[in-house]
C-alpha cells in the first residue's frame, strides 16, 4: 500500500484544518466559504428543503421518492431546468449534476465552458460548474426552488466542490472513495481517493455536529454494467462505514437495477439490512440509513416508446423493493442529453407506476432464497475486507481491491483486478461466470456455476465471454438475457 497512513479513523481537527486551508486555495471561489456562516445559513433553511429530513420522513411513511439527473452550465438556465422538473415533472427531490471538467478539477476549462455557453446561448458543458459559480450563485439556485437539491457528479477529489456546495446550501451529496474512483478513473490510487473522501465525510460530520444534517450517498451502480449485487452492496456498506466514522449521520446506500425483478428487490432489501448490521457491529447505531434505486444504467432502446418500457420496469422494481428514493431515467437515454420535457416525462411515468404499486408487497420463496444468497456473498466480501485490514475497513478496502477480493466488472482503473466476470443466468439474474479472487465459499461458487450452466444448456452453447457481450447489448435490442440468434 502506497500510503501507510490511511486508516478508518476520524481526521483530527488540526490536521483537517491544515488540509482545508490548501483546499480552499484551489480556486478563487474558495474564499467565499465561511463555515460558521454556512452552518447558520443551513439552520435558517425551511425543513421542506432539507434532504435528510425528507428521506427520514419518506422511510417512516414507506413511500418511494423520485429524483432526476440534470445539470447545465449557466445559473438562469439551470434554475429554469430544475424549476420545470419540480413543477412539470413532479419531482420530489432535485439534482445538480456537475460537469466533466469540474469532476477532474479542471476549473480553468470549466470557466472557458461558461464563457462559451454565454456566447452561444446554450450549455457547452455537460453539467453545472458549481466551483466556478461559487457559494453565492449556488445559494441563488437553492433559494429559487421549493424542494431539496443534491450534488451528483463522479469526482475522485471532490473536496473543494464539497466545501462550495455545502456553503451554497445543498443538503445532499453523492459519491465515495471507491465508487467515484474505480468506475470513473484510470490512474488514481485507492489510498488517495479514500483519504480525499474522508475529508468530504469529515466536513459533513462537522456540519452534523453543529446541528446541520447533510445526506451522504455512496454511488450504487458503479460501472452500471452487469454488476453483481454483492459487489455493489459491499462497496456501499464500506463507504457508509467510512462516512459514519467521520461523523456522518444520514446515509443513503444505492443500487443499480440489474433487470431481474426478484434479484433487484432482494438486493435493495438486503442492502439496507446489511448496512444496519455492519453499522451496529462497528459501533455506529445512531445513523439514519435509507436506500436508493437507480433505474437501468446500461444501453437503452432508441425508440421512445420502448425506452418508456425500460423506465416503467425500473419504476416497478423500485416500488416493490420499497427503496426510499429512485433515480429516474429519460426516454432520450440512447441519443444524448435529454430535453427538460423528456426528463419530466420520465419522472411522471415513474411516479405513476410507483403510486400504483405503493400498497403492493412482493413475497415469494424465490425472493427469500435470493436474499439469502446476496447476504452470504456480501458478508464473504466484507468479512474478508475486514480480515485484510486487520479490523480497519479503510486499509482492508485498499488491500481487497489489490487482491481482487473487491473486483468491479468493466472498471477502467488499472488498480482494479478485472478478473471477475459476470453473466446472466437463464432467468436474467446476474451471476458470476469467472470467479476471479472473490472470497466465496465452495457452496456459493457451485451455485453460480450451476446457474450459468443451466443457461448454457438451455441455449445449447458453451458458457463463455460471448454470453457477457450478448448480455451487455441485450436491453438495447429488446431483451434482458442476450440469447443467441436462431
Amino acid at each position: 500500500m502506497n500510503n501507510p497512513n490511511i486508516k478508518n479513523k476520524r481526521i483530527p481537527d488540526d490536521e483537517f484544518n491544515a488540509i482545508r486551508a490548501d483546499v480552499l486555495k484551489q480556486w478563487p471561489t474558495g474564499r467565499e466559504v465561511d463555515l460558521k456562516e454556512a452552518i447558520e445559513y443551513h439552520k435558517a433553511m425551511p425543513a421542506h428543503k432539507v434532504f435528510s429530513k425528507k428521506l427520514v420522513e419518506a422511510k417512516e411513511k414507506g413511500i418511494t421518492l423520485i429524483q432526476p439527473r440534470a445539470g447545465v452550465a449557466l445559473i438562469p438556465e439551470h434554475i429554469k431546468l430544475l424549476t420545470y422538473l419540480q413543477d412539470n415533472g413532479e419531482a420530489d427531490l432535485l439534482p445538480t449534476t456537475i460537469d466533466s471538467y469540474t469532476r477532474q478539477n479542471r476549473y480553468a476549462e470549466a470557466e472557458d465552458g461558461i464563457k462559451e455557453s454565454i456566447k452561444t446561448g446554450r450549455s457547452m458543458l455537460n453539467g453545472f460548474p458549481a466551483v466556478n459559480h461559487g457559494v453565492h450563485a449556488c445559494r441563488q439556485l437553492i433559494e429559487s426552488l421549493d424542494i431539496p437539491v443534491q450534488v451528483r457528479h463522479g469526482t475522485p477529489d471532490a473536496r473543494l466542490l464539497t466545501e462550495i456546495t455545502y456553503a451554497g446550501g445543498f443538503t445532499a451529496y453523492e459519491g465515495g472513495g471507491i465508487s467515484y474512483n474505480l468506475p470513473y478513473a484510470k490512474n488514481v490510487p485507492m489510498e488517495q481517493t479514500i483519504r480525499d473522501w474522508q475529508y468530504v465525510d469529515r466536513l459533513t460530520g462537522m456540519y452534523e455536529e453543529a446541528g446541520v444534517s447533510i445526506n451522504r450517498e455512496p454511488y450504487g451502480p458503479l460501472t452500471g454494467t452487469l454488476v453483481p449485487p454483492c459487489i455493489s452492496n459491499a462497496v456501499a456498506v464500506i463507504e457508509a462505514l467510512l462516512a459514519a466514522e467521520q461523523g456522518v449521520k444520514n446515509i443513503s446506500v444505492g443500487y443499480g437495477q440489474c433487470g431481474n425483478l426478484t434479484q433487484d428487490v432482494a438486493a435493495i432489501r438486503t442492502l439496507e439490512e446489511l448496512t444496519d448490521e455492519y453499522m451496529e457491529k462497528s459501533g455506529h447505531s445512531n445513523v439514519h440509513v435509507t436506500t436508493v434505486f437507480h433505474q437501468w444504467m446500461g444501453g437503452f432502446p432508441a425508440d421512445e416508446a420502448k425506452a418508456f418500457g425500460v423506465i416503467s420496469w425500473g419504476s416497478a422494481a423500485a416500488a416493490l423493493s420499497k427503496a426510499t428514493k429512485v433515480i429516474v431515467k429519460t426516454p432520450h437515454e440512447a441519443v444524448g442529453i435529454p430535453t427538460m420535457e423528456a426528463n419530466a416525462q420520465g419522472l411522471r411515468c415513474t411516479k405513476q407506476v410507483i403510486n400504483m404499486l405503493r400498497d403492493q408487497v412482493l413475497t415469494s420463496s424465490e425472493l427469500e432464497q435470493e436474499k439469502e444468497i446476496i447476504r452470504r456473498e456480501t458478508r464473504c466480501i466484507l468479512d474478508k475486507c475486514f480480515e485484510l485490514g486487520q479490523g480497519d475497513i479503510a486499509v482492508g478496502a485498499v488491500r481487497a481491491v489489490q487482491a481482487g477480493v473487491l473486483d468491479i466488472p468493466f472498471s477502467p482503473s488499472r488498480f482494479n483486478a478485472g478478473k471477475m466476470l459476470p453473466a446472466r443466468d437463464n432467468n436474467g439474474a446476474i451471476r458470476i461466470l469467472e470467479m476471479g479472487n472473490l472470497p466465496f465459499t465452495k457452496e456459493l461458487k457451485d451455485f453460480h456455476r450451476e446457474k450459468i450452466e443451466e443457461r448454457a444448456n438451455a441455449e445449447k452453447r458453451k458458457a463463455s465471454f460471448q454470453m457477457v457481450i450478448d448480455d451487455v447489448y441485450a436491453i438495447s435490442k429488446g431483451r434482458l438475457v442476450g440469447r443467441p440468434r436462431k
